[in-house]
């Protein structure tokens, strides 16, 4: 049983608030790597914490690792019972159901948000896939409308952070055309996607547009040059420092290279 009487005040002070630092990752009693959040909100100060692989919250609904996989598990086997009944009974969520499903999506968004303020581009990925492939499950299969149409506002944003955090993890991996190309290309999905009926989407779509190019001038800036493209700034500074015998050494080489 919990001990009521636990204090966090001592946790709290070793570990004052910073907006740059207020997300770290530790290793929890139970042997579980632990991401954990700061929070200070004026009177209200604590402590986030949520597990860094699996469910966030380190339950096993439905005896499953997460709700997801249960009712994906579901579908495939009443697809099965109808191939051996011959039966054309589709699969549909509930209300219940899909709330369940929303909850999950709230919940892996939540850690993938932090996630990527810790650069860990690899969890930022395999979150944001999963929580892509809830959207299409719950788009196939909800009985309701309502429910069908519930998380289609949000697919620039989650478009967005999945291409950020691939591009981000090829940048390091000194892929550097590719990282732009995956932003590029995460643009293009997010202005060919189906218009949604819905604010969030509108304005998402437009924040995302302009913060995947503004990502991509960056990591271009950022690109290490090619051997002729050093050669040919340092032939500008040259010229533009009337320095004209270094410039006409620099010429030579790029001849020699160009050769």
């Amino acid at each position: 049983m919990a001990d009521p009487n636990q204090d966090i005040s001592g946790i709290l002070k070793n570990w004052d608030y910073d907006p740059n630092t207020n997300v770290r990752k530790i290793v929890g009693e139970d042997g579980v790597q632990k991401l954990q959040v700061r929070v200070d909100q004026g009177a209200f100060q604590g402590i986030l914490q949520l597990n860094l692989d699996g469910r966030p919250d380190g339950t096993r609904p439905h005896d499953a690792e997460f709700v997801l996989d249960h009712y994906r598990e579901s579908a495939a086997a009443h697809e099965a019972r109808n191939r051996v009944w011959r039966k054309e009974e589709d699969f549909e969520l509930d209300r219940a159901s899909c709330q369940e499903l929303f909850d999950e999506s709230a919940r892996v968004y939540g850690r993938y948000v932090f996630l990527l303020q810790l650069k860990e581009y690899d969890r930022v990925i395999r979150d944001t896939e999963r929580n892509m492939t809830l959207f299409e499950f719950v788009h196939t299969y909800a009985s309701h409308e309502d429910d069908r149409q519930n998380l289609q506002k949000w697919w620039p944003y989650i478009l967005r952070i999945h291409a950020t955090a691939r591009a981000m993890l090829a940048f390091e991996e000194e892929k550097f055309d590719e990282s732009v190309a995956i932003l590029h290309e995460a643009k293009e999905k997010i202005e060919e996607l189906a218009e949604v009926d819905a604010e969030e989407f509108v304005a998402e779509q437009e924040r995302s547009r302009q913060a995947l190019d503004e990502l991509a001038e960056e990591l271009s800036s950022r690109k290490p040059l090619t051997r002729r493209e050093q050669m040919q700034k340092d032939l500008e500074e040259s010229v533009a420092e009337e320095d004209f015998e270094k410039a006409a050494q620099i010429r030579d080489q790029l001849k020699d290279l160009e050769g």
